[in-house]
Parts: structure tokens; sequence; C-alpha cells
């Protein structure tokens, strides 16, 4: 026995898996919208920077706007802070004003996970320390 197709049918096949194609598309092209951390294009790496600790660190522009020289310099100014014992908490874990900026730490299973190692913000604005990948 043969079985016979009709135009119509093959046209409709067609059009269902064009759909599902756009819809899988759709899908995956919103699916990199979302997630923690903005986009590479809107992160500014500021340079390295050393943490209390003598670690060193990048600096990013995470969100907003504000100078790499001024980020820099906040950055400094809350590792300075650390060393000198002017941060509260158990080992400076709390937070810290520097120039009008909130800074603070991230916890250790925070850091593993993230890389992130302080943040420091303000009206909006955000700067991270990142844990530098190792030059081996």
């Amino acid at each position: 026995m043969h079985v016979r197709r009709t135009r119509g049918a093959g046209q409709r096949l067609a059009f269902s898996l064009s759909l599902v194609a756009a819809l899988i598309a759709g899908t995956l092209v919103l699916a990199g919208c979302g997630g923690p951390k903005s986009s590479a294009a809107t992160v500014q790496n500021c340079g390295t920077s050393r943490t209390a600790a003598n670690v060193p660190v990048e600096v990013e522009i995470y969100r907003g706007t504000v100078s790499c020289s001024a980020a820099m310099a906040v950055e400094r100014s809350y590792a300075s802070a650390i060393k000198n014992g002017d941060a509260p908490g158990n080992g400076g874990g709390g937070p810290v004003t520097v120039s009008g900026w909130t800074c603070q730490g991230y916890s250790t299973p925070e850091l593993l996970k993230t890389g992130d190692t302080s943040k420091c913000a303000r009206k909006g604005t955000e700067i991270l320390a990142v844990l530098k990948a190792s030059q081996g």
C-alpha cells in the first residue's frame, strides 16, 4: 500500500518545524540575557591592586560610572582601612565607609564560588575586586 501525502501536510510540517526552531532560538537568546554579572562589554577592568593581605586582585567597575583612577583609589583606601583595623567585625568583615563608598569583603565560600573578594558601592555604582587567575 502506498501512502500519499498532500502538499498541504508537507507545508504544515515545514511551518511547524520553522516555528519550533524560532522558539528554541528565542529561548537561547533570552537565556543569555540574565545572570549575576553584567556582560563583558559593560564591565571595565581598571588594573591590578592588592588586598590588605597583599593578594593581587583585578579592580573592575561592575555597574555604573566612575573613573578608573577613582576606583583604584577607593580599593587602595579600603585595603588600607582593613590593614589599620578600621573595619568592624571579626577579622574586619563588617562594612567600611571609604570616601562615601561602602566597602565590604565577601565570605570565603562566595569568594571561592565567584572570585570576587570585595565590593565597594555608592549610589548604584559598584566596584569589584576580583581574585586574579594564577599566571602559572
